[in-house]
């Protein structure tokens, strides 16, 4: 492939899941903007969003962190080979389809521990009891949402990536339609047997809380249909059968156990996080919050680079192209900076704008907005760490290589854990974010040394490290005025009818300083952006 199709074809699969993922991030910030509205920052929201976070931590052991991680660069070899792939994504699909619905079984009676392990700052009160009642309905989740990340791992390694980046939606579609349909009384919820501790168990949120515990089960079984049908347009109308241990299931076990830790630390450092703030009142929805911000960018850039860059860089490997690797490697590193810098430095600059206008209203106050604002600034600091580990990952991942990361993901869990723990008794629930921030860069400064000794593709071109200093320069400049403008628009953002235009002047006129910033100092091409735009 010439050096310019190269980059062309990496674009291209980056604005497609990056596109569907700015989507799906969007809708959240709806379902979480209603949320916050009708549920507020009680044990209800508290409960709901450790439920949710069960499946969702699984998950990324099961399915992005681990498996996956495993199963894309064997799929993507067996394509290219005299094998027959089908075969193995059938055994695949069917291996991780029973591993899930015993560890659901097992979940069900174990879920009061889980909880416990989750937020034991729960224990005692009637967040414990409505966590483990919605937990139970919730995990089932796992079951089909990992099933579709399998399938759309497949998908992703023939090149399909539409389908795949779609799914996300799904779910934000539908909690957002039930979340509206209980507020004008179309829905009621299950009945939960929980005692608030003054006799009644007339909770804010209750029936919504309910409601949506169920739309989870329903978004996942929508979400894997989605991807089936796909796969089976593809090619790959995969059935489950008895699983079957072949020699190549045992090699993917033997690849995916390590990569369980390794792919999934980011969730390890926020569950320590939640740990840390179920013992702060109302600090599990400030943190949830908070991370739906930051989790924006590094969805919409981070993770749709991840997305396209192991496949990439597993069939450069292959084929032992070192030049065309490092093209990959250098062009997915400088995309990432040149986007998250400037929104990392508009997180710690701005945050009380952005989650007062985002959330407050209802039952979230201002002293909600506030305290949101400190995690996101302290999460906003790690912000480009967390994306320059999915570019950096693949390095590894793409060679089969999952025990370097296992054990860089084991020192970053101590950081973040003594971090955590150590920063709350000064600085109250924000140390649990600034322990995830520093356990990510831990693990950046470790992803960067181990890939040492891989040779050329692993290494950055000089492009990339002419321009990444004058995109920290150009973010810098930008956030000097963000906090300029923030302070001139102060008063619009006080008011209800001028504050959604307060913001949109402070994020607009911020983007067009840095973009004009970053052309005059030669830290990308702005011209780049949009041809890439086109041929995407």
């Amino acid at each position: 492939m010439s050096s310019v199709a190269r980059p062309i074809r990496l674009i291209a699969g980056f604005i497609t899941v990056g596109g569907w993922t700015l989507g799906s991030r969007i809708l959240g910030f709806v379902r979480d903007i209603l949320i916050a509205a009708f549920m507020g920052v009680g044990p209800v929201s508290e409960a709901f969003f450790i439920a949710f976070s069960l499946p969702n931590l699984f998950r990324r052991f099961f399915a992005e962190g681990a498996f996956n991680t495993a199963f894309v660069p064997m799929f993507s070899k067996k394509l290219e080979g005299a094998e027959d792939p089908k075969v193995f994504a059938r055994d695949a699909f069917s291996l991780l389809a029973t591993v899930l619905i015993g560890l659901t079984l097992v979940a069900q009676v174990a879920m009061p521990w889980l909880v416990l392990a989750m937020a034991s700052g729960f224990a005692g009160d009637v967040r414990f009891d409505l966590a483990v009642d919605f937990g139970r309905i919730a995990f089932g989740y796992i079951v089909f949402i990992s099933l579709a990340a399998l399938l759309s791992g497949l998908l992703n390694a023939t090149g399909r990536f539409a389908a795949a980046a779609a799914a996300p939606i799904l779910l934000n579609v539908i909690l957002i339609c039930l979340l509206i349909a209980t507020d004008y009384g179309l829905l009621r919820g299950v009945t939960v047997d929980v005692d608030s501790g003054d006799g009644s168990a007339d909770l804010l949120g209750l029936n919504h809380g309910t409601v949506l515990v169920w739309g989870i089960l329903l978004a996942g079984v929508a979400q894997m249909a989605l991807v089936w049908i796909a796969a089976a347009r593809a090619g790959f109308r995969l059935i489950p059968h008895w699983p079957r241990l072949t020699p190549d299931m045992k090699k993917l076990a033997v690849i995916m156990l390590p990569a369980m830790l390794a792919g999934g630390v980011v969730q390890i450092n926020l569950l320590v996080g939640r740990q840390v703030a179920s013992f702060f009142d109302g600090a599990v929805v400030w943190l949830s919050f908070a991370d739906r911000l930051y989790q924006l960018p590094l969805g919409v850039v981070g993770i749709a680079i991840g997305v396209v860059l192991l496949p990439d860089l597993s069939r450069r490997l292959r084929a032992g192209d070192a030049e065309g690797g490092r093209h990959t490697l250098s062009r997915a590193g400088e995309i990432c900076l040149a986007l998250t810098f400037p929104a990392a430095v508009a997180l710690v600059v701005v945050p009380v704008p952005l989650i007062s206008v985002l959330f407050e209203r209802g039952a979230f106050t201002a002293d909600d907005s506030a305290a949101t604002a400190l995690a996101l600034a302290a999460y906003g600091l790690g912000l480009p760490a967390f994306v320059m580990q999915k570019v950096l990952q693949p390095l590894y991942f793409a060679r089969e290589d999952t025990r370097t990361p296992f054990r860089y993901a084991l020192v970053a869990m101590v950081v973040n854990a003594v971090m955590a723990v150590g920063l709350a008794y000064v600085i109250g629930f924000v140390g649990a974010a600034l322990g995830t921030t520093l356990a990510a860069w831990t693990m950046v400064w470790l992803l960067l040394r181990g890939k040492q000794g891989m040779g050329e593709v692993a290494r950055f071109d000089d492009r990339f490290r002419r321009r990444i200093p004058r995109i920290v320069i150009a973010s810098v400049l930008m956030g000097v005025v963000l906090w300029i403008g923030a302070l001139t628009l102060g008063p619009l953002f006080g008011t209800s009818g001028w504050r959604y235009l307060a913001l949109a002047i402070l994020v607009l006129g911020g983007g067009v300083v840095y973009f004009a910033l970053g052309q005059m100092l030669g830290a990308f091409r702005v011209a780049e952006f949009r041809s890439a735009l086109r041929r995407g």
